[in-house]
């Protein structure tokens, strides 16, 4: 089965026992899990550079996190893991709002690897990031030394 989050979404039971610090900083929040979709926010009120624009960095957690989660819920389906190989994102725009916006969506879902490309929007659905996800799917002893 699963839990549900506060606000009623409901995740997949293996997920309650993963902790990311970095996740919990940046104030990640997963919105949908499936292996082909992954729905996350995150504020930009302090993901922002000195400058006080959104982070560069933060993108890249968001694209990881979303497209890593997604590969984890395909991996799971044949009692696997799975660890991320190669992360990209190319920034299009400064985003406006209070949240951030990450859409993982799946481009292969293979035996022994996974890629979901990533939109990242702000609150007026302006595409301000896009980037792509491959992981490695691994034994779950594997993924957990790594």
């Amino acid at each position: 089965m699963g839990y549900a989050t506060s606000d009623g979404v409901v995740l997949p039971e293996w997920l309650q026992g993963l902790v990311s610090p970095l996740d919990d900083k940046l104030g990640v929040e997963i919105h949908e899990l499936t292996a082909t979709s992954c729905v996350i926010t995150a504020p930009l009120r302090g993901n922002t550079q000195p400058t006080g624009l959104w982070h560069g960095g933060a993108s890249g957690v968001l694209v990881e996190t979303a497209g890593s989660l997604a590969a984890m819920c395909h991996a799971r389906q044949m009692g696997m893991g799975a660890v991320g190989t190669e992360l990209n994102v190319s920034h299009l725009r400064a985003p406006h709002g209070d949240r951030m916006i990450a859409i993982a969506t799946a481009v292969h879902l293979g035996r022994h690897t996974t890629t979901h490309s990533v939109e990242i929007r702000d609150d007026h659905h302006r595409l301000c990031a896009m980037g792509r996800v491959s992981c490695q799917v691994v034994s779950l002893d594997h993924a957990d030394q790594r």
